[in-house]
């Protein structure tokens, strides 16, 4: 594919998806109230259309298919009412719409992954036309004719008109109406669109349905734009017609085209067929190129009518790379910003105060313009929160379990990135509320003394540095005696049973091959646990936990860094070393003297920090590192924490706080599995060393291993 095509695939997936996570909430919302309302109709009816005109653009033929026989069915209980479908039905079409979606969210996946589409959707679709046939009243097949209309999957645009105001040719103009023999509307918009683009007709009915979406009336010519691709023909030489019976209505079209490119001009014509001579004398026309790139609005009177349509420029769609190449600038930009400021040239210089003053301002804009990049690529968890909707009504059906979901938090921000990566984990958590946390049936809980549906609530929400999203359910909760013993059939314990904590045998849930189900089913005990969880969350930096009261349920807590760019850290010395230790994970930094050091029955070093004791990792021994700082009482220790890890660092010398730019590991690195040496990545100082940024979770399973 060419570039241009490249960014209409781009856009075509971003707007479908986003169509079809709207249809799945819309579903579920409908399924949960047991009835559509008109306004789920016509939306069904719209996202249908679109993703149907979309497709055929595209073509994408199982995806238009499908699309289409949907849009029909939706036509036909629109046009009919509500009341056209008996409550039997509705369960019927509840079920056909989540399979519609289904596939075509797999169609979809498919376009994504550049992989062949189903060449045969047929069984879907005479489903469809069945299920449409048996709500029929007369039992015919009533497909009815596409003469509706939806917002395109990629809105055609065109830039103000540039040129001055044109009169037209009575003559040209009667000829030019010919085109249009039975409209007697006032004015006609000709519109022509860009030499070569390609696909005219489809551009047209693009443009069509995006200006009927916006509440106008009109008629347009070629009539069969959309069904018949040899109207491209008509259309690249005598121009698409629009036909509006106000002026009113032709502004309005007029401010919306306004806004839209691949159109190369447009012009106004007034209906003079049946007009008088004096009318005649009144034609107006704006006709104007416009292919400038920074061309300015006409003085034409269609133009610049007081008559402004709504705008819809508000939010711009954005290539995620194109982010992440602003992030890395900018990343850049406060790297070389610290290099100027710590100059050992400039810092050796008198008279500072103005070069100061002037860096001071610059930290601040700096800091301001990071500020604003990373919080373009902040984006809610509600898109990740509302897929669960389904997972939950989806296992209740087969798992015969009266269940909700509590959605808390869903407007949580958290970067891109990291939103992409916690989707699977939280299904997965979720699923095992569903499956082994939910009681078997109502009665049970009755019994237990709670109410006879199961509750599962989703949360998020912020500290400083970290989204907190828990997963919780009021169901059976964990048997730590069930849980020790199957530990031990597994051969996971390291240490005799009556040792374990709480915290340690919950902590057990999550080692790999550990599983509480004894039976396979269609969720869960496929050898996929949630060690798998806990590796997928600590990729991205974060950490899980699980608490749980046996009879009162189960929660499980992630704590996930708002971003992965840019981390506040503290740069620790170590020999000539310098290292970046996350401030996230740092819970205090101490001296100690020898004597309060003491040894376990390996010779380890232990200090004891809030009457609990933590194991000492001296960095100078992990790495090899040559240093005059092997005495306790002259280093300091760093006490740090992540996930259930908690122990000190010994460290030579603090250097203070800094935000860094987390840059990635050389990807030739990965065979020497320098990860799970404790290492996550490095940063640039401000003198242009390099500093190794440390993994706390792992660097405890590197020192122990």
């Amino acid at each position: 594919m060419d570039n241009g095509m490249d960014n209409m695939l781009d856009m075509y997936l971003f707007e479908t998806n986003s169509l079809l996570e709207q249809l799945d909430e819309l579903l579920i919302e409908a399924e949960k109230a047991g009835d559509f309302t008109v306004d789920d109709v016509n939306e069904i009816f719209r996202i249908m259309h679109t993703v149907k005109g979309s497709s055929a653009m595209m073509e994408f033929n199982s995806l238009m298919q499908i699309a289409h026989h949907i849009e029909d069915l939706f036509f036909f209980i629109r046009e009919n009412g509500l009341d056209s479908l008996e409550s039997s039905h509705k369960s019927t079409l509840f079920d056909l719409m989540f399979r519609s979606t289904d596939l075509l969210r797999a169609e979809v996946s498919k376009v994504q992954n550049n992989e062949p589409l189903s060449d045969n959707v047929d069984s879907l679709t005479e489903e469809i036309n069945s299920f449409l046939k048996k709500i029929s009243k007369d039992n015919k097949d009533t497909a009815p004719e596409n003469k509706k209309t939806a917002k395109p999957a990629a809105k055609e645009s065109v830039k103000p008109a540039a040129a001055p105001v044109a009169v037209v040719d009575l003559d040209e103009v009667r000829m030019d109406l010919a085109e249009c023999p039975d409209d007697n509307a006032a004015y006609f918009l000709r519109i022509f669109f860009d030499e070569g683009c390609g696909m005219e007709n489809l551009r047209a009915f693009m443009l069509i349905s995006s200006l009927k979406e916006s509440g106008l009336e009109f008629n347009f010519y070629p009539s069969d734009v959309e069904t018949n691709s040899q109207s491209s023909v008509s259309i690249i030489e005598k121009g698409f017609y629009l036909a509006l019976d106000s002026r009113e209505t032709a502004d309005a079209a007029i401010s919306q085209i306004n806004n839209m490119n691949n159109l190369r001009s447009y012009e106004l014509i007034q209906n003079v067929r049946a007009k008088s001579a004096v009318e005649e004398k009144a034609v107006e026309a704006a006709s104007a190129p416009v292919s400038q790139e920074n061309a300015a609005p006409a003085n034409a009177p269609a133009a610049s009518t007081g008559h402004q349509m709504p705008s819809k420029q508000n939010l711009i769609s954005v290539n995620l790379a194109k982010l992440d190449n602003l992030v890395a600038i900018v990343g850049e930009i406060v790297i070389t910003e610290s290099m100027v400021t710590s100059s050992p040239e400039i810092q050796n210089m008198k008279n500072l105060d103005s070069f100061l003053k002037a860096t001071r301002q610059l930290r601040k804009l700096t800091d301001d313009l990071q500020d604003i990049v990373m919080s373009l690529r902040m984006v809610p968890v509600s898109g990740v929160f509302q897929k669960m909707n389904r997972i939950v009504r989806d296992m209740k059906q087969k798992l015969k379990k009266d269940v909700r979901l509590t959605i808390v938090g869903e407007n949580t921000e958290v970067d891109k990135s990291i939103v992409d990566s916690i989707g699977d984990p939280i299904m997965h958590i979720v699923r095992n509320s569903m499956d082994h946390g939910i009681e078997e049936t109502a009665e049970e809980r009755i019994k237990a003394g709670k109410n006879p549906q199961g509750e599962i609530i989703l949360s998020a929400n912020h500290t400083t540095n970290e989204v907190i999203i828990s997963i919780r359910d009021d169901g059976r909760g964990v048997n730590p005696a069930g849980v020790l013993a199957k530990a031990k059939r597994n051969g996971i314990l390291t240490k005799p049973e009556s040792e374990y904590t709480q915290k340690e045998i919950l902590s057990l849930l999550l080692a790999p091959g550990f599983s509480t189900n004894e039976t396979v089913t269609e969720f869960s005990g496929r050898g996929v646990g949630m060690d798998v969880v806990k590796k997928n969350v600590e990729a991205i930096g974060g950490t899980i936990t699980i608490t749980s009261e046996l009879g009162k349920g189960m929660c499980t807590t992630l704590k996930i860094p708002l971003t992965m760019a840019i981390v506040d850290g503290m740069e620790i010395s170590v020999g000539k070393s310098v290292f970046t230790i996350p401030i996230a994970n740092i819970r205090q930094s101490f001296k100690v003297k020898n004597e309060e050091v003491i040894y376990d029955t390996e010779g380890n070093e232990i200090i004891r920090c809030m009457n609990q004791f933590y194991p000492i990792i001296r960095i100078h021994r992990l790495y090899n590192i040559e240093t005059e700082v092997t005495n306790i009482e002259d280093g300091i220790l760093v006490w740090v924490e992540s996930g259930d890890k908690s122990y000190c660092l010994f460290v030579d010398d603090l250097l203070g706080e800094q935000q860094v730019v987390v840059k990635p590991l050389p990807v030739y690195l990965n065979s020497f599995n320098i990860k799970d040496s404790g290492i996550s990545g490095c940063t640039i100082l401000g003198d242009g060393n390099i500093s190794i940024i440390l993994d706390v979770l792992n660097l405890y399973a590197a020192a122990h291993n």
